[in-house]
C-alpha cells in the first residue's frame, strides 16, 4: 500500500516551499512518522552528492536531514544546472545526461522524464509512511502546464493533494492565492486543498477577515499562518542569500571570542555554485561574510573566497573584466589569504583545457597555484574524507575539471602555496576542527586577534534550524488537518473557480 503524500506548491518562486517542506518533514518525523522529501525537477546550482555518488539539489539533501534519513537520487530525479541564459545541464538520477536549451527541454524532453519521476515517487511512497513533495515556481505557469512534471502534472498523475504557500511579506498574497487557483483547469483545481500563509508580521487577528473572505471566494481553507522569523531557511537553491549567514547576522549571537572580527569576502562570480560552502564560516561568532564584485572590496578582507561556478572560463573572464583577477594575484603575492573552492580553485591555476564546458580550449588561469586543469566529459561525483591541518575533514566533489598539481604543499585534493589555498572539496568547512584550524591560520596571516569559538558545531546549528522549522509548523499550522490531507487526499467537492486554464 502506498504511503500518504502532499505537494507543497507556491504562488511564486521563493514563496517558502523548501522551508515549509522541511518544516512539515521535521514535524512529521518528531511524531514518529517515517517520511521522505521529493522534488521531481529542481533547477539549482547548489547541489550535493549522495553516498552512492548521485548529484541532487542541496535543498532536498537538507529536507532529507529534516526527515532524519539519508538522501538518495530518488528524492530529486531531475536536476537542471543552468550554464547560461538559454541552456542547462540535465542531471538524471544523479548523473549528467547532456545539455539542453530551455526550448528543447520543455519542447519534449521533459515529458519523456515523467515515467522516471513517477517511478521514483512510487518507490518512495512504497517505502515511507508519507512523502512530502515540493513544487517549483508556480503551478499556474500556464505556458508550461502541458509539459509540467513537477507541479500539477505530478499531482494529477499521483493524486496528491496540493497546499499552496504564499509569502505575505511581499504583499498581494490574497490576489496570488485566488489567481493561482483560478488559472488552473477544473481537474487541477480539484486537488488544490488550500493555502498556507508564510512570513506574516503582526497580529493574526487582523488577517483573519481576509482569510475568511478567501475561503468564501475559493471554497478552500487556510491551513496556517507562519510568522516571520529572521534567519530561517535551508540551503538555498538560487539567489545570493546564505542560510546560516542570515542566522548569525540577524539573531543574537555570541560576540567574538578574540579581540577582532574576521572579514571574509566572497567573489560573486557568474553561475556561482554551492555558495553554501561559506555558511559554516558565517556560523562562527566574529566572522563577517559578504559577497563582493569590485576589487576595492577586497582591500579590508582578511580572507577572500573564490567559490565554485558552473562556468569556470566565464568566471575567469568576469574576474579579469572587473579587476578582481589582478587584485587576487596581488593578494597572493603579498601572502594575504585566498581560498579557491572547485571552480574557484581551477581559476587560480596556470591554465585550463576546456573542450567540455565552454569549449574554449586552452585558457590561461591566474597562475598563483601550480595546477593545470583539463576538463573531462565524465563528471567527478564523490564523497571524499581525509586530513588537513591535523584535523579530520569530510567533503564532496562535483566537477568536470581534473587537476594536475605540480608543486606547493598538499591541501585536501589540491595544494597550498603561501597563503593561497585550493581544493575541489565542497563542504570541507563544515568539519568543525578543520574550520577552526583554518581560521586560526587565516587570522595569524591577517594579523587579526581573532579566536575561533571552541564549541561551535555546524551540524548542531543546522539541527537547531530544522527544529525551528518543525516548531513553526507544529505551533502555527493546523497539523490535524494537514495530516488528514497527507493521509486521505484533497477534500471532495471543492468548487471550480473560473475562468480556469486557457484552452
Amino acid at each position: 500500500m502506498n504511503g500518504g503524500g502532499l505537494l507543497v506548491a507556491g504562488t511564486t518562486s521563493d514563496a517558502g516551499k523548501s522551508v515549509v517542506t522541511a518544516g512539515i518533514c521535521r514535524w512529521l518525523v518528531r511524531q514518529g512518522v517515517k517520511v521522505a522529501p521529493f522534488k521531481a525537477q529542481n533547477m539549482s546550482l547548489n547541489s550535493f552528492v549522495t553516498r552512492e555518488g548521485a548529484e541532487i539539489g542541496r535543498a532536498q539533501a537538507m529536507q532529507a536531514q529534516a526527515c532524519r534519513v539519508e538522501p538518495t537520487a530518488l528524492m530529486n530525479p531531475v536536476l537542471l544546472k543552468p550554464g547560461g541564459e538559454q541552456s542547462s545541464q540535465v542531471v538524471l538520477m544523479g548523473k549528467p545526461v547532456g545539455e539542453l536549451s530551455a526550448r528543447g527541454y520543455h519542447g519534449g524532453r521533459q515529458q519523456q522524464l515523467l515515467g522516471t519521476v513517477l517511478d521514483c515517487l512510487a518507490e518512495l511512497r512504497g517505502t515511507y509512511d508519507a512523502v512530502i513533495c515540493e513544487g517549483a515556481g508556480s503551478p499556474a505557469e500556464i505556458n508550461l502546464r502541458r509539459t509540467d512534471i513537477v507541479n500539477m502534472g505530478i499531482a494529477r498523475r499521483a493524486r496528491l493533494p496540493v497546499l499552496v504557500v504564499g509569502d505575505i511579506d511581499r504583499g498581494g498574497v490574497f490576489a496570488s492565492f485566488f489567481g493561482t487557483v483560478a488559472l488552473l483547469s477544473r481537474e487541477d483545481q480539484d486537488l488544490v486543498a488550500g493555502f498556507l500563509v508564510n512570513k506574516f508580521r503582526g497580529d493574526v487577528s487582523l488577517l483573519e477577515p481576509g482569510l475568511d473572505m478567501l475561503h468564501g471566494l475559493t471554497g478552500r481553507r487556510t491551513y496556517g499562518v507562519l510568522p516571520f522569523r529572521h534567519g530561517l531557511g535551508i540551503d538555498e537553491e538560487d539567489g545570493l542569500r546564505v542560510s546560516l549567514r542570515g542566522t548569525v547576522r540577524e539573531s543574537v549571537v555570541a560576540p567574538p571570542v578574540g579581540a577582532d572580527v574576521l572579514r571574509v569576502a566572497v567573489c560573486a562570480v557568474p553561475l556561482m555554485s554551492n555558495f553554501t560552502d561559506v555558511d559554516a564560516l558565517a556560523a562562527e561568532p566574529g566572522v563577517v561574510v559578504r559577497f563582493v564584485d569590485r576589487p576595492e572590496e577586497l582591500a579590508d578582507a582578511d580572507l577572500v573566497v573564490v567559490p565554485g561556478t558552473r562556468g569556470t572560463v566565464k568566471a575567469l573572464e568576469w574576474l579579469r573584466a572587473r579587476g578582481l583577477a589582478d587584485a587576487l594575484v596581488r593578494r597572493a603575492a603579498e601572502q594575504r589569504p585566498v581560498l579557491g573552492i572547485c571552480g574557484g580553485f581551477q581559476v587560480l591555476g596556470e591554465h585550463i583545457e576546456d573542450d567540455v564546458e565552454s569549449r574554449r580550449g586552452r585558457v590561461e588561469g591566474l597562475g598563483v597555484l601550480p595546477v593545470r586543469v583539463r576538463f573531462a566529459r565524465e563528471k567527478t561525483l564523490t564523497r571524499p574524507a581525509g586530513e588537513a591541518l591535523g584535523e579530520r575533514v569530510e567533503g564532496y566533489e562535483i566537477h568536470h575539471g581534473v587537476a594536475s598539481v605540480a608543486g606547493g604543499e598538499p591541501f585536501l585534493d589540491g595544494c597550498r602555496v603561501g597563503q593561497t589555498w585550493g581544493t575541489h572539496w565542497h563542504g570541507s568547512l563544515e568539519s568543525d576542527g578543520f574550520r577552526r584550524a583554518f581560521l586560526r591560520e587565516v587570522a595569524a596571516a591577517a594579523g587579526r586577534r581573532f579566536v575561533p569559538a571552541a564549541d561551535t558545531s555546524f551540524a548542531a546549528l543546522r539541527e537547531e534550524q530544522l527544529d525551528l522549522l518543525g516548531d513553526l509548523i507544529e505551533q502555527h499550522a493546523d497539523t490535524d488537518a494537514l495530516w488528514r490531507l497527507i493521509e486521505s487526499g484533497a477534500p471532495q467537492g471543492l468548487p471550480f473557480i473560473p475562468p480556469g486554464a486557457p484552452a
